[in-house]
């Protein structure tokens, strides 16, 4: 997004999210937020534009597609042999740099990852902390919990490929048209192939993916601006309300 402070008033006040680390680079500055579960565990990073005469990337996305989800990242223990190893499956892996013996890195490009940036990274710990967390006090008790990522896929059994046999996801339930996908650290991933005729096929028109929603458990979803309820008792803040990333809210169940 063009600028941090646009996202905090509903990650770090509405969500209550805990800031983790913040920095500055070229072409983008990162910042994490993140969310405590007892099983789950997924953070949420914040991009803007920084020094892009350096490295244009992030300020082309925004120009092209506006603020929104842009890539998934996955933490490999050993990047090299994972490099090895997508090659051999027929993945073609782009800005590949191993120079940073503290962070390791390269890409999937998202014609072959389901419509979505995939990061595929080594690092030696958690970014590091350049600089104070923003004044952006709570406004619940509880911080929110970050429990699944939603995304679209045009071929369930392609997404499976990349996600499940390639980046270690653990199958942990679905149906005909979904999969819910877990890993060891926390993560999960739900993969949805919307049947034809349905608006979420009407939404992923000719895209191979396309990420739907972020899934948050919260002590009471009503508190939460812009929060719409739905038939099944959920919540819903559009995308269009929230920097282009859509929310699912639930009613917290631990």
């Amino acid at each position: 997004m063009e600028r941090w402070t646009d996202a905090w008033p509903r990650y770090l006040g509405d969500l209550a999210g805990q800031w983790l680390a913040g920095g500055r680079g070229p072409g983008f500055s990162p910042s994490q937020v993140r969310y405590p579960h007892p099983e789950r565990s997924m953070k949420v990073e914040v991009l803007e534009p920084s020094l892009v005469e350096l490295n244009d990337f992030l300020r082309r996305f925004l120009d092209h597609s506006g603020p929104g989800p842009h890539h998934l990242t996955f933490k490999v223990p050993d990047l090299e042999a994972a490099l090895d190893v997508m090659r051999d499956r027929g993945y073609e892996p782009i800005g590949v740099d191993l120079s940073n013996d503290e962070w390791k890195e390269s890409f999937i490009h998202p014609k072959q990852a389901c419509g979505i940036v995939v990061q595929v990274a080594q690092a030696s710990g958690e970014m590091p902390v350049e600089m104070d967390g923003p004044k952006v006090p709570p406004r619940v008790d509880q911080p929110a919990s970050l429990v699944e990522v939603v995304h679209l896929v045009a071929d369930l059994a392609a997404g499976h490929e990349l996600f499940a046999e390639l980046l270690g996801g653990r199958p942990s339930g679905g149906s005909v048209h979904d999969e819910l996908l877990d890993w060891p650290s926390g993560g999960r991933l739900r993969l949805v192939q919307p049947a034809p005729g349905t608006p979420g096929a009407a939404w992923l028109g000719s895209r191979p993916g396309r990420l739907s929603h972020l899934v948050f458990e919260v002590e009471d979803p009503v508190g939460v601006a812009d929060a719409v309820e739905q038939d099944d008792g959920t919540f819903v803040v559009d995308a269009a309300a929230n920097l282009g990333t859509r929310l699912e809210l639930r009613p917290r169940v631990f």
